[in-house]
């Protein structure tokens, strides 16, 4: 499985960014499509997480309300509709996929956004 993020960039609080994650390669076996995101100083935390079997999506309390995380399966890509941004939101975030019985993981590159106050 191979992982292509896009749609960082630039916005200012309250505005509005839409990241995309391009999942190819054996992809009959994800079981879960998540965003990660790594602030400064802090560890890489979850931002949201959808999984493949019913679609139930979980979200960090920081996000909930404002970021809404979707897949389109026949584009085999995973979003982050991510709204009122806020400037504690500037990180690199990073797509991740859980494949298989075992659980593994997959990481995108990352892609950075910056929320100017």
């Amino acid at each position: 499985v191979q992982l292509q993020a896009s749609g960082g960039g630039l916005a200012q609080a309250g505005g509005s960014l839409r990241l995309s994650c391009a999942v190819s390669g054996n992809t009959f076996n994800i079981n879960a499509m998540g965003w990660y995101r790594q602030r400064p100083g802090i560890q890489r935390e979850l931002v949201a997480i959808i999984r493949t079997g019913d679609d139930r999506s979980n979200y960090a309390d920081s996000v909930k309300g404002r970021f809404t995380i979707s897949r389109d399966n026949a584009k085999a890509t995973v979003y982050l509709q991510m709204n009122d941004l806020k400037p504690e939101d500037t990180a690199v975030y990073y797509c991740n996929v859980e494949t298989g019985s075992w659980g593994d993981q997959t990481w995108g590159q990352g892609t950075l956004v910056t929320v100017s106050s």
